[in-house]
């Protein structure tokens, strides 16, 4: 191709996004979901997709394509044309793998481009009933006269749980064994039974339990309160400073997904999560609701990837 031909055809290149975007979108979306059917993110998937569909009159399938701590459904994402034809309903499994398992088929950064951070649910530092401690102090003093005779459980090596339970151990300097499992339901009844003594639990998870009185919530690892938990304090208010941790749910689309598709997802999905009916969904599995813009997404998914990646370096957590 001639110089001159390229140049006369570079405005023609340039309209293409908008083009695109102009027509967007004229066939169905995939929204995958990196986990088995039945979880949260599955769930929430399915409340985001529903009124998306309705909103820009096409079908929105949710695809569920779990494995491999959830890079197999990230790498689909990852290596799908960027069109906003292919979205992920990530958690913090993409902004940590990148340090457990080293080497990935993409890049978190810049293979995905930021839509929207749907929610985040708070986490609770729950212990059996029969611990004798009433707050979080008097449980680090408890792990600090009893090195490594405390244990906690998570959903397995590199879990939310795993890595939220590294860092109180980090910032508070106590030892406890760590007792990995297979999901986050097995730790519970575990907990419950007194084989565990404390464990970090997603509210929508442990609180049927609580309510119960089979946990004691000492702690959530969230800036705010929960209005599920008004009477536990902060981690921070606790006396950890500065500790801060979730799960959280963020719709990504293709890296390099022109910004008019970009913004046209955001302000749909956004919308829906505004509605006194999806607040209300959210809000019974437990979800401090977001809706934000890419650009917040992007700067809180940055910061969740450099905190992770100190935790698992300092920790020594790895996937087995």
């Amino acid at each position: 191709m001639s110089k001159r031909l390229l140049l006369s055809l570079l405005p023609a290149i340039a309209l293409l996004p908008h083009a695109q975007a102009q027509t967007y979108p004229d066939h169905p979306l995939r929204l995958v979901v990196p986990f088995a059917t039945g979880g949260t993110s599955d769930i929430l998937a399915r409340f985001v997709a529903s009124p998306l569909w309705a909103a820009i009159g096409q079908p929105v399938v949710v695809d569920n394509r779990p494995g491999a701590g959830s890079n197999v459904g990230n790498e689909i994402v990852a290596k799908a044309a960027p069109d906003g034809y292919t979205l992920l309903m990530a958690t913090p499994a993409l902004a940590s793998n990148q340090a457990l398992y080293g080497k990935l088929n993409y890049d978190p950064l810049n293979n995905f481009s930021p839509v929207t951070l749907v929610a985040e649910i708070p986490i609770a530092l729950v212990v059996h009933p029969s611990m004798p401690t009433k707050t979080v102090k008097e449980l680090i003093a408890l792990a600090k006269a009893q090195p490594d005779k405390l244990n906690f459980g998570s959903s397995g090596n590199g879990g939310i749980g795993h890595l939220v339970g590294e860092m109180f151990k980090s910032a508070t300097g106590i030892k406890m064994t760590h007792v990995p499992y297979k999901g986050n339901g097995p730790a519970l009844v575990d907990l419950m039974s007194g084989v565990l003594n404390l464990t970090f639990t997603d509210i929508a998870g442990g609180m049927p339990y609580i309510k119960a009185g089979k946990m004691r919530p000492l702690g959530i690892t969230t800036k705010r309160r929960s209005a599920q938990l008004p009477d536990v304090p902060t981690m921070n208010e606790a006396g950890v400073p500065g500790f801060e941790a979730s799960t959280w749910f963020a719709v990504f689309a293709t890296g390099g997904t022109p910004r008019p598709v970009i913004n046209r997802l955001n302000a749909e999905i956004v919308k829906s999560l505004q509605t006194p009916e999806m607040r209300e969904k959210l809000t019974n599995l437990g979800c401090d609701v977001v809706g934000n813009k890419p650009e917040e997404l992007t700067a809180f998914f940055k910061a969740e990837m450099a905190k992770w990646s100190k935790v698992i370096r300092e920790s020594g957590a790895k996937v087995e």
